[in-house]
């Protein structure tokens, strides 16, 4: 069944524009036919079109059921944008396919992007969402300044995905228990600072290796989430 994503579905019962103009225009569904909408917190509900416009379409919900994610740790994966923007939104796509519950954007010392279109981002997210068959949106958040998030997180497991060998690093898969709420910090093209790696290592992040070859930002990313999913079916959480 086609999935819609209205996060107002439950007061107004209705598509918003760009989901009417996809159900309509392009997918020509009209009255009668059956959809599927999320809310993005988590809830799908089972619809019957009542009215199709391409601008607003009227459903009718017939039932309601809420889908937990397929993993219980939360994952938070804070990342510094590549200066090529298609390769952060790929990266975007594929994160939020594999599963995570939070992606935040740090302006780093090394940073060569300082800015990025959220709507665009949050467009990206949604389709995701959509076609991966998930009803929770990850949460977005930044640019945030490199300092002051690593002094603000609190997951009870932090590490830093850092390629300078001189600091001591911990393989990822020998450090992450699978069990537990885990935050992982991937740096900019040009890597983290020493300061920065410093202030991190002060504030309760672990240095970690996710291998002996060196990966790109967004490479590095996606497999920090592969493993930790890993990791977490392992566990059984």
């Amino acid at each position: 069944m086609i999935r819609f994503y209205a996060p107002d579905i439950e007061s107004d019962g209705r598509l918003p524009e760009v989901e009417s103009s996809h159900c309509c225009r392009v997918l020509r569904m009209r009255e009668g036919d059956r959809i599927e909408v999320v809310d993005g917190k988590g809830n799908v509900y089972r619809c019957e079109i009542v009215a199709s416009h391409p601008k607003h379409t009227d459903v009718e919900i017939l039932a309601r059921e809420t889908e937990t994610l397929h993993w219980n740790p939360r994952i938070t994966l804070a990342v510094a944008p590549t200066k090529n923007m298609d390769r952060i939104e790929w990266m975007v796509e594929k994160a939020v396919e594999i599963g995570v519950n939070r992606i935040v954007f740090l302006d780093c010392l090394h940073s060569v992007r300082r800015t990025v279109k959220r709507e665009r981002v949050e467009k990206i997210i949604i389709s995701a969402m959509k076609q991966s068959l998930k009803a929770t949106m990850p949460e977005l958040d930044g640019p945030v300044a490199f300092d002051d998030f690593v002094r603000s997180e609190s997951a009870p497991l932090r590490y830093m995905g850092y390629c300078d060998p001189s600091v001591e690093r911990h393989q990822f898969e020998r450090e992450y228990d699978g069990i537990r709420d885990v935050t992982v910090l991937i740096g900019p093209e040009g890597d983290f600072s020493p300061e920065e790696v410093n202030l991190a290592i002060k504030s309760g992040f672990v240095p970690v290796t996710f291998g002996s070859t060196r990966l790109r930002t967004e490479t590095a990313a996606i497999y920090s989430l592969c493993a930790a999913h890993t990791l977490i079916a392992m566990s059984g959480s």
